[in-house]
């Protein structure tokens, strides 16, 4: 929540008649926050982290207005299939993972391999659209 406002504060500093919306989202596996990983090794570590396991998803939110400010997030529950040496293999070999908090994106290929999530799919993909959408309204934005 504090990376998401701050950088919704950066902007709104430069921007301070519109509204600013800043999101950051991390995944968490037991107490280790999985980052977007640094190199294809990182992307291998953290798919055999996963593999066969539920971690969470959770993405700061903040809206920033001439008048208001709203920091609120949103947690979903994810459960990866445990994935094979050669499954690891083709996704690395895909270059989804690189750039993306916990070597994965849902929306690609990486989908086919989670079988079940608890709370908001657009959570996983970065933006958690229904809370967004319910803090414009909140302030009557857009």
């Amino acid at each position: 929540m504090r990376l998401a406002q701050d950088k919704a504060r950066t902007v709104f500093a430069e921007n301070s008649q519109d509204v600013v919306l800043g999101a950051d989202t991390i995944v968490v596996l037991d107490e280790h926050v999985l980052e977007k990983p640094s190199d294809e090794a990182d992307v291998r570590r953290m798919l055999k982290m996963l593999s066969g396991r539920k971690h969470t998803v959770s993405t700061g939110v903040c809206l920033i207005g001439p008048k208001f400010e709203d920091v609120q997030s949103e947690t979903t529950e994810v459960l990866v299939d445990t994935l094979s040496e050669e499954d690891i293999a083709s996704y690395i070999a895909s270059g989804e993972g690189i750039g993306k908090a916990g070597a994965y994106g849902i929306q690609g290929m990486f989908g086919r391999w989670i079988p079940r999530i608890d709370g908001c799919y657009f959570n996983i993909v970065g933006l958690p659209v229904p809370l967004v959408w319910r803090m414009m309204k909140k302030f009557g934005v857009g």
